[in-house]
């Protein structure tokens, strides 16, 4: 079990510190000239090669609500959804940590939203309570759809971790601007914390949103579509 809580620490840190690193660190500079499609790949990017390095340890969740919506599934046991998610808040929680210190390294660097997520007037477009509501909803429950699908039985050997990183890079491009995309209530809470705004108030929905997306999804495969 520690290897497999050890794969989720380090996947999931790498997936707050490449993506949220490449909007705290890069995505600041226009000069880079990344923008919202470098955060969006580099979020899946993230996923898909940590996919490949430690996804045959744990599984690669990375993420509280894929873990749930493996469990609905039938790809894990309920006895290892807890410490499955404390992996991943500490691994979420400590690269967090690690960017607001590298961050910290420049004199004009302000904390203020720190990659976080939010509705309202946290949202990158303004977007309100219910808009952030049901993208995030529709979005995890797609994701998990795109799971459960790469990873059966009868889908090609090998070419999951690509689908599923993908999958990410074009979640983030359609939910950016309406959240600065959650489906991840570990990397939500992770960079809310350091966070100078009203972030930690509407954490609620980046936890509450990805989990009932995800097991809609899962519950979704498990009755119309999977197989195995």
């Amino acid at each position: 079990m520690l290897n497999k809580l050890t794969a989720e620490f380090i996947g999931t840190f790498w997936l707050v510190f490449g993506g949220c690193g490449s909007a705290i660190l890069a995505a600041t500079f226009p000069e880079l000239g990344i923008g919202f499609l470098g955060v969006a790949f580099a979020f899946g990017l993230s996923v898909l090669t940590m996919a490949y390095a430690v996804g045959h340890i744990s599984g690669g969740h990375f993420n509280p609500a894929v873990s749930l919506g493996l469990l609905i599934g039938g790809r894990m046991q309920s006895r290892e959804l807890l410490p499955y998610w404390a992996a991943q808040l500490a691994g979420a929680i400590a690269a967090s940590l690690v960017l607001f210190i590298i961050a910290s390294g420049n004199d004009t660097f302000a904390p203020e939203s720190f990659a976080s997520n939010g509705y309202g007037d946290l949202s990158p477009g303004e977007f309100n309570m219910v808009s952030a509501l049901i993208i995030e909803i529709v979005l995890t429950a797609f994701f998990l759809l795109i799971i459960l699908g790469a990873t059966s039985k009868q889908a090609p050997k090998g070419f999951a971790p690509i689908a599923i990183g993908l999958s990410l890079t074009l979640i983030h491009l359609i939910s950016i601007p309406v959240t600065n995309t959650s489906v991840n209530p570990a990397r939500s809470t992770g960079v809310a914390l350091f966070a100078e705004t009203a972030a930690l108030g509407q954490l609620w929905l980046f936890w509450l949103a990805p989990l009932l997306g995800a097991a809609l999804g899962a519950m979704t495969w498990k009755v119309f579509l999977g197989k195995d």
